[in-house]
């Protein structure tokens, strides 16, 4: 299972691309109006009473997450980094912004992990992040306000795409990966050719010339290594092995920014690789799904944070040196999924450290282990009642990479300056103001390049941003000096 993304009203592409693909559950309904409907439904909606939790004398406590625990420095710093100019943070980190106090705080403990930022990511994307959400600060312990979906993303977001588009006559190569691009001997960008792998062999596609190219450039999900209940999944990878991995996310730009075409007067165009694929370390996070046969697990969680399956959100174990994360979703979680079996699942930011009753670093702990750190945080017991769970945990080298320091340089513009056939696609791509990690930011890029390449006259709706509404400003700066 592949990482979730908060959903709200400000994913207008999104939910612009929803509002047109059949419901699987219900195909009279679009997935946008499955979604309205499922949150119409007050149970069904995020309420956190326990975004942290830490280690008490006598066990787990809830934190007091209203209080953001920041200080007159850590005020103003948020304000200059909200108000500078983004070539002022070029390639700067948020740790070069900010005193060390300030991520001790609970604030910045919120904040990291609902976005996934690290103290040594991109100083630019932490002021985007800021100006593009600014209007979920006053709600960040509570997570109200965000949107819930009846059954995991994929089920109920990416499935129903990819069947709506099987059925508009879209033909899918799952076995099928691009290795690199040609290009013409001209000074534009005009791709001639793309070079793909099919069962172990190489072939060779001719691009004609009313062909239109989209590539996706890298990947948060190359690399990912998976373990299960008795295996670990292992390190992040070396760099080598990165450019070399079968999902070709990282070769594919690798190979365009050093192929011939860096001779062009346009290959500053088409961005920077290395500033993404080369901190394996800096941009790894390790996920898991824990599945159970009993409803023991959710009857404890539910008395300890006084939320009910699906109401709470995200739950963060603050004193955890793993920094886990864990969500319990309403059930079923998955399609088909059997009535006496429950599902949740979590993340942890600093899998490289070691456990604090684990005594290893998290990616050399089986799933069962990874289980076990987690009782003993939340204080359930070690019993007979876990015989039969399943932790599955996943290892994800890239999972933050887009969050990284850059310069603003490093990444392309949707459509390169000069290029005749090729779009570009993802989450390392440019789109002036807007997070760069959301779902929303890949449709927005998708529906640019598809607009503009295929000469339709529309835009992607406005990128929905708290910091032009008065109101939205003044509760953040309400909520920042509280």
């Amino acid at each position: 299972m592949l990482p979730e993304q908060m959903l709200n009203f400000s994913c207008v592409c999104l939910y612009d691309l929803l509002s047109i693909v059949p419901s699987l559950s219900d195909p009279a309904k679009t997935v946008k109006q499955e979604i309205d409907e499922f949150n119409a439904v007050l149970e069904n909606k995020t309420y956190a009473n326990s975004r942290l939790i830490t280690r008490g004398t006598d066990g787990p406590q809830i934190v007091d997450s209203k209080e953001l625990e920041l200080r007159d420095k850590d005020r103003l710093d948020l304000y200059h980094i909200y108000t500078e100019s983004e070539k002022k943070l070029s390639d700067l980190k948020v740790t070069d912004c900010f005193g060390d106090e300030f991520f001790r705080t609970n604030f910045w403990c919120m904040w990291a992990t609902m976005f996934s930022f690290q103290p040594w990511h991109s100083a630019i994307e932490f002021r985007r992040y800021l100006h593009r959400f600014v209007l979920g600060l006053p709600r960040i312990n509570k997570l109200d306000r965000l949107d819930n979906t009846l059954y995991n993303q994929y089920d109920s977001i990416i499935l129903p795409i990819e069947t709506y588009l099987k059925a508009q006559g879209v033909n899918f190569k799952c076995d099928t990966g691009a290795v690199r691009l040609t290009f013409a001997d001209n000074s534009n960008i005009k791709v001639n050719g793309i070079h793909f792998s099919k069962n172990d062999n190489e072939e060779f596609i001719e691009v004609g010339s009313s062909d239109i190219v989209f590539l996706t450039l890298g990947s948060t999900t190359a690399c990912a290594s998976i373990g299960d209940n008795h295996s670990p999944t292992g390190p992040p990878p070396s760099t080598h092995d990165a450019l070399r991995a079968s999902d070709a996310g990282w070769g594919n730009w690798t190979s365009i920014f050093f192929s011939s075409l860096i001779n062009t007067p346009y290959a500053a165009q088409l961005g920077n690789p290395l500033s993404f694929y080369s901190r394996a370390t800096e941009s790894c996070s390790l996920w898991f799904t824990v599945t159970l046969e009993n409803p023991k697990f959710f009857k404890l969680f539910e008395r300890l944070t006084s939320n009910k399956p699906g109401r709470g959100g995200l739950t963060t174990l603050k004193d955890s040196s793993w920094l886990l994360s864990i969500v319990v979703p309403h059930q079923p979680y998955f399609l088909n999924q059997p009535d006496d079996v429950k599902v949740f699942w979590g993340y942890a930011l600093f899998p490289e450290k070691m456990g604090d009753s684990v005594h290893k670093p998290m990616f050399e702990c089986t799933g069962q282990e990874i289980f076990t750190e987690l009782l003993r945080h939340l204080d359930f017991p070690e019993d007979s009642s876990w015989q039969n769970s399943i932790t599955i945990p996943c290892m994800m080298p890239y999972a933050t990479s887009p969050l990284l320091a850059r310069t603003l340089e490093a990444r392309p513009q949707v459509i390169p300056k000069g290029s005749n056939n090729l779009a570009l696609l993802g989450q390392f791509v440019e789109i002036p103001d807007d997070g760069v990690f959301p779902l929303e930011y890949s449709v927005r890029a998708a529906q640019a390049a598809v607009f503009k390449m295929m000469g339709i006259q529309k835009q992607p709706k406005d990128i929905c941003k708290g910091n032009q509404n008065l109101k939205t400003l003044a509760q953040a700066l309400k909520a920042l000096l509280s």
